[in-house]
């Protein structure tokens, strides 16, 4: 692989994550349900995403068969799943902790990468799962759920796991469809899976003032950057991948400081720290020999 074309990689990754990282502090914005925020954020992408196919693209959206649809659909329910818990572990606990504990991502992927494509684990890869479950000790105070750090960060692991999963099926579909099909696909399947448990289940709805908030957060910081993720993995490894969005947590904490006054406590920055400095490091080294072996 060229070295312009992993840059291009790189560089489309990043973007993305600091719109998620942005996307985060939406759990903050909006008063509703994480049930709905996510119905919204990602009835929005879809539909931006649609126009998108169709009016500026070449993308081909109603060309598969069931084997794609399948995986498309898989991909949906992990997206939902993986966008619920993490809103609701930032409104539980704070935007910090939703986003670092939401960052152990790379632990999961670590272990799940080399069963999904029989690729050797690697000594750096080991040392990454185990700097970012000493930083998860830190930011998560005890284990009594009655504490809503505890609680928060709870809900931000189930999001990491998601969101490795997600990752990992997005890597083996990102190159056998579109990259605009695929996020599309995603966020239809996400938004028709949440349709039962919103019609079931009690749960706080939007307020008209919300929806500027709802398209943003589903056009700009879903669509765009879904899009942009997903066309990265085409270029660079799930792994490399998942350290380089270990910066995820730095754009939304110094976004959340600046818009919402939020200071993280001094455990949650160490343990932040602990693992985003282990990921940054980690993402370089793994480019390196990326660029190298390619």
């Amino acid at each position: 692989m060229k070295p312009s074309i992993l840059n291009k990689g790189i560089a489309q990754i990043h973007i993305a994550v600091f719109l998620f990282g942005f996307a985060g502090l939406f759990g903050k914005f909006l008063s509703c349900s994480p049930l709905y925020i996510v119905l919204g954020r990602t009835s929005f992408a879809s539909i931006a995403l649609f126009i998108f196919s169709r009016f500026f693209s070449k993308t081909v959206l109603f060309a598969f068969g069931k084997k794609e649809i399948s995986f498309f659909i898989f991909q949906g329910i992990l997206l939902a799943v993986h966008w619920w818990s993490f809103f609701l572990s930032i409104q539980i606990s704070s935007v910090a902790v939703g986003l670092v504990t939401f960052s152990t991502f790379p632990l999961f992927v670590t272990f799940l990468e080399p069963l999904f494509f029989k690729e050797k684990l690697k000594t750096i890869d080991i040392f990454i799962a185990g700097a970012v479950f000493v930083g998860i000790l830190l930011v998560i105070p005890n284990f009594d759920f009655s504490n809503n750090i505890t609680k928060g960060g709870f809900f931000g692991i189930i999001s990491g796991f998601t969101f490795a999963l997600l990752s990992l099926v997005n890597r083996r579909n990102a190159r056998i469809s579109d990259s605009i099909a695929v996020a599309f696909y995603q966020n239809l399947f996400a938004a028709i899976f949440l349709v039962l448990p919103i019609s079931t289940l009690k749960v706080e709805p939007p307020q008209l003032s919300d929806l500027p908030n709802l398209i943003f957060l589903g056009v700009v910081c879903t669509a765009l950057a879904h899009t942009l993720f997903i066309k990265s993995l085409t270029f660079i490894r799930a792994q490399t991948a998942a350290v380089i969005a270990g910066l995820e947590p730095v754009y939304g904490i110094i976004l959340a400081f600046f818009m919402l006054n939020e200071i993280p406590q001094a455990r949650t920055l160490v343990g932040g720290l602990i693992i985003i400095g282990t990921t940054i490091l980690a993402g370089r080294l793994s480019r390196e020999k990326e660029g190298k072996r390619n």
